[in-house]
């Protein structure tokens, strides 16, 4: 979990997703821009920083930086860091809905062999969900 201001933004990558890390690091930004969780002007983590909190090559958050600015969704100052430009972003709800199909099958998938129902899974989300809500 990387502080960016007053904010948190939790980085997670799957190794086993068949997505880069990169990517991964990008469409995370965007989906945090998407849904107001980062606007302008919030900082992002340093590339050794954040490389170093997901175990990563730097030159893989380096990539992910770049591709980012490339885009006009992050701006870089020398020897400042980091930040969320004015670019606005909207995700569509289908994509949404595409990424959460597929983060809860992975997630059912790994639960189901260990051998946990969907009603546990269920009620154990109930019960955790209000610590991670927004």
């Amino acid at each position: 979990m990387t502080d960016i201001g007053l904010k948190r933004l939790e980085f997670s990558l799957d190794a086993k997703s068949g997505v880069p890390y990169y990517k991964q690091i990008i469409l995370q930004v965007e989906m945090a821009i998407a849904d107001r969780r980062l606007g302008q002007g919030d900082q992002l983590p340093t590339v050794r920083s954040l490389a170093v909190d997901l175990q990563i090559n730097p030159n893989t958050v380096a990539r992910a930086y770049n591709e980012l600015e490339i885009r006009g969704i992050v701006t870089t100052q020398q020897g400042t860091g980091t930040f969320i430009s004015d670019k606005q972003i909207e995700l569509d709800h289908v994509k949404r809905e595409q990424m959460l199909t597929e983060i809860t099958r992975a997630f059912i998938t790994k639960a189901n062999s260990y051998g946990f129902t969907i009603d546990e899974l269920i009620d154990y989300l109930q019960e955790i969900g209000p610590e991670y809500e927004r």
